[in-house]
């Protein structure tokens, strides 16, 4: 069959053990997308009309086949994480009037705030209420609380948007909360679905708690070192959007005196020209920042293969490994 979604050859050779998995999650989120009301399923067959690399549904899917689980329920819920997944990155472009995602129109741009507002919040609803038709309490608990945190999560990115003087402690708990929480979600809940006992779930929750953070340092590097046709979106894309990441804020912590002011000011002006936007990226390579950056996300990887050395070898086993070595050596 053939991959649905627009991934690298990479990935598509990371997944190939589960691809058919993969796919039957991929019609299903185009089924859950269809609605009476003719602009929901419109838009949503045009968000899921071609997917992302859909990290956390393999995520799902490989931590529930690691302890042997066996029948259909996991496509359900590896649905239901990416729908979360999906409503959240609508409330983002909203917030952060972000124009482009994976080289497409953001939902806001084609269609607007209002309507878009309204179906983020739907798409939310709409994964709690499914998920509460399975009476599966301990799982619908991990949905509830990872779709609260990942919503205060925002709140709290948006009451530092454009603070360069951010500090290192609140960005990691941003991103616990916006990225790595639904990956250790997505973990825990495979886990749960293989019926592995308290302990296991608790460490697949915490590799993918680690696997989130790592994905996401990787894509704050990239916003400096990508380029735009392969990013989908313009480089630089957060500055301007007024999030100040890693790589800023380990810049201003090396940087002293009348330099540190200067590249403050900078940041704070959120510039848009190429000259600005070249000369931030220059200073913050110069201060050797985007490989400090590199190396925190390779720890954070590491430490995440690190709680899948209790298990016996096998194909989840490593192809859990190769995802943890994907996320930083990823190109988009």
């Amino acid at each position: 069959m053939t991959d649905p979604t627009p991934k690298t050859p990479v990935l598509n050779d990371i997944y190939a053990r589960i691809q058919d998995d993969l796919d039957r999650v991929e019609r299903l989120l185009q089924d859950m997308g269809r609605s009476r009301n003719a602009l929901v399923s419109e838009i949503n067959g045009y968000l899921f009309q071609k997917g992302g690399k859909r990290v956390r549904p393999a995520l799902l899917i490989l931590s529930a086949k690691l302890h042997g689980f066996s029948g259909d329920d996991h496509i359900f819920w590896s649905a239901l994480v990416e729908v979360i997944h999906t409503a959240s990155l609508i409330h983002d472009d909203i917030i952060d009037q972000a124009d482009r995602r994976r080289g497409r129109d953001t939902v806001h741009a084609r269609w607007g705030s209002n309507i878009t507002v309204l179906l983020g919040d739907y798409l939310y609803i709409r994964a709690i209420q499914q998920a509460l038709q399975t009476r599966r309490m301990e799982i619908i608990d991990i949905m509830a609380d990872v779709t609260a945190r990942m919503i205060e999560g925002e709140l709290l990115e948006c009451s530092v948007s454009g603070d360069p003087d951010l500090d290192e402690d609140t960005y990691f708990k941003i991103l616990e909360l916006k990225t790595a929480a639904l990956f250790s979600a997505a973990c825990r809940i495979g886990g749960i679905l293989g019926g592995a006992g308290k302990a296991d779930v608790d460490r697949l929750g915490a590799f993918g708690t680690n696997i989130g953070l790592a994905f996401q340092i990787a894509d704050d590097l990239l916003d400096f070192t990508g380029d735009a046709s392969s990013l989908g979106k313009p480089v630089l894309s957060d500055l301007r959007e007024g999030r100040t990441t890693l790589p800023i804020i380990l810049a201003l912590r090396t940087l002293q005196g009348q330099a540190r002011d200067d590249f403050r000011r900078l940041i704070l002006d959120r510039p848009s020209d190429p000259a600005s936007l070249g000369r931030i990226r220059d200073i913050t390579a110069a201060q050797g920042a985007l490989e400090e950056a590199a190396r925190t996300g390779a720890r954070y990887s590491a430490a995440a293969k690190a709680y899948l050395d209790g298990y016996a070898p096998s194909i989840e086993v490593e192809t859990l490994r190769r995802i943890g070595d994907f996320v930083l050596e990823r190109t988009r």
